[in-house]
């Protein structure tokens, strides 16, 4: 597999590029472009720049309003519903957890839901917002039915994502981010561009059989929850996919289970729909509503001290503490540049050529 490897101010120029095209607001072309910027900064590839073809399609389908009117719509003097207007996910996720961070300011913690919005990016960026004020933020997202529920097939929650997030004192944040599915359609999409098979457990075929197929979902079948089957835990993923649905959507008024509009332009959304658009959840919590944010602080170095220290089955091997890997790939890309394979390369220069934008070299 070929790559190229991309400065971080050439990917995020490119992206701003494409997003102003689209319409938006010079404002709003930076955030969305910082959001994606991130994913591939923390070696999150299936959600960064990848994903701007379909962002784009969206917007050519009218899914995505490009200048939306972002609003509140119900509130307390700490919760609050958001109306994402039909924007850009990358767009309305801040919006909404700066809500959150403001309200947590003043009583402690915020918690906002939003309806009406799209694909947010990866949930690790809206949660790490709050750890930067010691807060702990809490991110998560509904997202097209794509997973099947323990014992179904039919395809009835999404991946539905969520982030916790931690500040520590001398280490980085600890950052739990992941999709309550046993994949994220992201990485069979990785798997499709390197044509190589999945891990058994991650999806099953339309008649419920296990696959390595990474195309399976085109072919009727279905994402399998995190834990892949009942022996092994399924019913917990499912659990904590419908929670996600549950927060982001049935709380805020956006659509949830099957209702939930796809990603992929090419699918129609349902006819049907029981709310607007995809829901988001979010939630800040000041970490000295509870004890001296340094105590914690420190405590939690504590933690991850004791943590990394752990015997190991393998002496290769050590235990890893949420968010590290991510941390060292910010780190490292942020210096050396950020890879790109030849068919995202191939893809995002096909479109900077329909926009009559420069493209990647």
């Amino acid at each position: 597999m070929k790559f190229h490897t991309f400065t971080e101010n050439n990917l995020r120029l490119f992206t701003e590029n494409v997003f102003l095209t689209m319409g938006c607001p010079e404002v709003d072309a930076k955030l969305a472009a910082d959001v994606l910027l991130r994913s591939d900064l923390r070696g999150i590839d299936s959600h960064g720049v990848a994903r701007l073809s379909g962002y784009v399609r969206l917007w050519e389908k009218k899914r995505i309003n490009a200048t939306p009117i972002v609003k509140v719509v119900h509130e307390t003097a700490t919760t609050a519903t958001v109306d994402g207007d039909g924007g850009l996910g990358l767009v309305v996720a801040p919006f909404a957890m700066k809500i959150a961070m403001e309200k947590a300011k003043t009583y402690g913690s915020g918690w906002v839901a939003v309806k009406n919005s799209n694909h947010f990016g990866i949930a690790g960026y809206h949660a790490l917002m709050a750890v930067e004020q010691d807060m702990i933020g809490i991110s998560m997202t509904n997202a097209s039915p794509l997973v099947a529920p323990t014992y179904a097939n039919e395809r009835l929650l999404g991946t539905n994502p969520m982030c916790y997030a931690f500040p520590a004192g001398k280490y980085p944040p600890v950052v739990v981010d992941m999709a309550t599915a046993a994949a994220a359609n992201g990485k069979l999409e990785i798997a499709q561009r390197a044509n190589q098979p999945i891990p058994e457990g991650w999806v099953q075929d339309k008649e419920g059989n296990t696959s390595i197929n990474p195309h399976q979902l085109k072919e009727g079948g279905s994402l399998l929850p995190l834990g892949s089957d009942k022996d092994h835990g399924s019913h917990k993923g499912y659990g904590l996919g419908a929670t996600v649905d549950i927060l982001s959507a049935v709380l805020s008024g956006a659509n949830y289970g099957p209702w939930v509009p796809p990603f992929v332009a090419f699918l129609e959304p349902p006819t049907d729909p029981v709310g607007e658009g995809i829901g988001h959840f979010f939630g800040a919590m000041r970490v000295d509503g509870f004890r001296p944010a340094q105590d914690f602080k420190n405590h939690l170095d504590n933690w991850i001290t004791r943590f990394k220290s752990a015997k190991t089955i393998d002496p290769e091997k050590k235990v890893i503490i949420p968010g590290e890997p991510e941390y060292a790939f910010e780190n490292e890309r942020k210096k050396n540049g950020i890879p790109l394979i030849d068919a995202v390369v191939n893809d995002l220069n096909e479109l900077a050529l329909k926009l009559g934008i420069a493209g990647l070299s």
